[in-house]
């Protein structure tokens, strides 16, 4: 079954490149050309991936993020920008955006990170580790959920891989670049500026339960500590 994607682009001429190349390669796309449309076709169906443009009439890229996310963490999005400023980009994964393709790109540059994005993931699925304790949160990888007493919040993909690797090895020292290898591939600078923006967002998910700590150790990575609860009560 072919994968589909959501691709929102107000520009008529590239938007028709952009989906005769897809489906060339093997994708089903499905054209919008502003954000309230892109919205209404993302509320009516299934994707894979949504390859948004973040300059667009009625309802700009982020804005349809935003809205996208609070409805499903799950899907990837990947946005098209012509801008290139650091704090675009930083808004644009603080969202909740997969990757972040400046223009011009070749379609090459595109297809290889649109297939980056459905592999990194496509990697946390059921099969994924079972739920594990993490303090006062149950964390399900497979699911993608951080769940506590009072409430349930579900990561996007991205998210979870991270999250896993630090649960995995928990009080340890994770290497940044093992971390940035096995989530986004490589250990370029662009993505290790993304993976700051995912621990900062997993800080923000975490500060509930003050037994938890994601730590930077210079030069080397990051360690989550978690507290033993048993340690906590006898202390």
């Amino acid at each position: 079954m072919k994968q589909k994607i959501l691709l929102l682009e107000d520009d008529a001429n590239l938007g028709f490149v952009l989906q005769e190349h897809l489906e060339a390669n093997g994708f089903a796309v499905t054209l919008r050309t502003n954000g309230v449309d892109g919205l209404l076709a993302a509320r009516a169906g299934t994707f894979d991936l949504c390859l948004v443009d973040v300059m667009m009439p009625r309802k700009d890229g982020f804005t349809f993020a935003r809205e996208f996310r609070a409805q499903d963490q799950r899907t990837p999005l990947v946005f098209l920008t012509a801008k290139a400023l650091k704090e675009d980009r930083v808004e644009g994964f603080t969202i909740g955006g997969d990757d972040y393709v400046t223009k011009p790109f070749s379609m090459e540059e595109l297809l290889l990170r649109i297939r980056a994005v459905l592999k990194r993931t496509g990697a946390v699925a059921p099969e994924s580790g079972s739920p594990m304790s993490l303090g006062r949160f149950r964390f399900d990888p497979g699911r993608q959920t951080l769940g506590s007493a009072r409430k349930t919040i579900t990561l996007t993909a991205t998210e979870a891989q991270v999250l896993e690797m630090l649960v995995r090895h928990r009080n340890e020292v994770v290497p940044r670049g093992d971390i940035l290898k096995n989530v986004w591939g490589d250990d370029s600078y662009f993505n290790g500026r993304s993976l700051d923006v995912f621990i900062s967002r997993l800080r923000r998910h975490l500060a509930r339960d003050s037994s938890l700590r994601i730590m930077n150790v210079r030069g080397k990575g990051y360690r989550l500590t978690a507290t033993d609860p048993s340690s906590r009560r006898r202390s």
